[in-house]
């Protein structure tokens, strides 16, 4: 008897994504809650907290390499590997007893972490014709979204009814269940015996011919020679410092600066996440609206940045309001305008780039975000003792704009 076929399978397999993406950026954040609880218990100052985030995003500055992985080795297993690694990592988070220490793992675990994003704009490019792969990526990144939500009043139960330690090991072990139900129930298109054939076809037919994969690895010294991939690498690098505040130093901010204790931040900071989850969807949204008004695929998805790129603007005003309410809205908006913006530059590397080369580019595009997010986190940590906050936010809000630049400027049909 025929294995029984599910209809839209493409949905399900990129929603098995979304929630490896959930559990990631949940692991990943569980640091910047509990941040406050953290440096105290061991010590740590906030210029030794900037050297543990920036351990963090050099270890996620290493996605070329996962991405190269995933396009040598195959999906399934090797996203099985890496997920696996980040959830023994972030267990290990709770034997730490030092700033040393804690900064090694998070070495580690933003190296294993970075596999993330190569591995679902590559099972974009795999299960969705062009016309869908953006509203694909906003599914698939409504995970870190959830996942950094999810992180706040989590983490702070744990704290309020053990201890942070718990925290770290609660997360892990979601990781552990995660890599379960991912190697029970993904396969690729060519081999899922759940797929139609109609769907199948319906795959196939909304790829571009050529972008199809040749099976040849990827050559990374010929993909940096690329200005396509310059064109959307750059904008990453002006634009994912503010997901890197949001996620590790907003906690901080509004403990030191709002006031708040943990349980008003269990209360509010998950909220520009919220926010995000919305973005993650309306950019797509844009650029198919300006798809359907006659503006080419490309165009459409700058545009849809540019947009998020405008909105972004509202982040400069966090420091300058004096309620702290009006500056988690700001804060929202931001989240908001990051994601509309974000999903979008993202999902490019699936339109401008071989098969067999996305999760590479996507990696390295994501080296160049997380190297943006490295130089700006060391700032915030040797400069917020005497500058404060409010510079950083001020250039949050202006980095998209040069990002839309250069997206429109350096990127080109192929």
């Amino acid at each position: 008897m025929g294995t029984r076929t599910i209809k839209a399978l493409r949905w399900w397999m990129i929603g098995l994504i979304m929630l490896g993406a959930v559990i990631n950026y949940l692991t990943r954040a569980t640091l910047g809650v509990a941040a406050p609880t953290v440096l105290t218990d061991l010590n740590i100052t906030s210029e030794e907290y900037g050297w543990i985030t920036a351990a963090f995003q050099l270890g996620v500055m290493m996605q070329p390499l996962c991405g190269y992985v995933l396009d040598v080795i195959g999906l399934k297993m090797g996203f099985a590997i890496f997920a696996t690694a980040w959830s023994l990592l972030t267990m290990a988070h709770g034997l730490a007893h030092n700033w040393p220490m804690l900064m090694g793992l998070r070495g580690l675990l933003g190296l294993a972490e970075g596999s993330a994003n190569p591995a679902g704009m590559k099972a974009v490019a795999e299960w969705f014709p062009a016309r869908e792969r953006g509203h694909a990526g906003g599914v698939y990144n409504i995970g870190a979204s959830v996942g950094s939500m999810l992180a706040p009043p989590l983490v702070a139960w744990a704290i309020l009814f053990w201890n942070w330690q718990m925290a770290f090991v609660m997360a892990g072990a979601l990781g552990l269940v995660w890599v379960a139900a991912w190697l029970k129930f993904y396969q690729s298109p060519a081999t899922h015996p759940a797929l139609s054939d109609e769907e199948r076809a319906h795959i196939a037919a909304g790829q571009e011919s050529h972008l199809s994969g040749d099976g040849a690895r990827p050559d990374f010294r010929q993909l940096l020679k690329q200005r396509n991939f310059w064109g959307i690498a750059l904008p990453r690098f002006l634009a994912d410092p503010t997901w890197g505040t949001l996620a590790f130093w907003v906690p901080l901010y509004l403990t030191t600066v709002r006031g708040f204790d943990l349980t008003a931040i269990a209360m509010f900071a998950w909220l520009p996440f919220v926010a995000a989850d919305l973005g993650c969807m309306f950019g797509p949204t844009v650029a198919a609206f300006l798809h359907r008004r006659g503006l080419s695929l490309l165009n459409a998805r700058r545009g849809a940045f540019t947009v998020g790129a405008v909105l972004m603007v509202g982040m400069a005003f966090v420091g300058r309001v004096e309620s702290a309410y009006l500056a988690i809205a700001l804060l929202c908006l931001g989240g908001f305008a990051h994601q509309t913006l974000s999903v979008t530059v993202i999902t490019m590397a699936s339109d401008l780039f071989r098969r067999n080369e996305v999760a590479t580019v996507a990696g390295m595009a994501g080296t160049m975000g997380n190297l943006g997010v490295l130089i700006f986190s060391l700032l915030i940590g040797g400069l917020v003792a005497t500058v404060g906050y409010d510079p950083f936010f001020l250039a949050l809000g202006v980095l998209d704009l040069l990002g839309a630049i250069l997206l429109w400027t350096l990127v080109r049909e192929r």
